[in-house]
């Protein structure tokens, strides 16, 4: 779950080898991450590709917030949702 973060945004190399983890070639069994990450879920569980999907997000890749819900359906469109703020 975390090889991803400390590879690809720590810039570190990760290893399993056996029951036994490295990193940057040195064994551990704690890591201090870097930066902060977030969890993302799509309002969609059954089908959104979320976190779920590409794994945790960092903090500097987040651009905005969600304020309005812009489409809504489950069985047709649920006219009543379209374009309602978040509170």
């Amino acid at each position: 779950m975390y090889k991803r973060v400390i590879e690809t945004y720590e810039h570190n190399t990760f290893e399993e080898r056996g029951r036994k983890y490295f990193i940057n070639g040195k064994e551990t069994n704690s890591y201090t991450f870097k930066y902060d990450y977030y969890w993302m879920m799509g309002d969609n569980r059954h089908q959104s590709q979320d976190s779920r999907f590409w794994g945790f997000v960092p903090e500097t890749h987040i651009v905005g917030k969600a304020s309005m819900i812009w489409f809504s359906s489950e069985n047709g469109i649920r006219w009543n949702r379209l374009f309602k703020m978040i509170k």
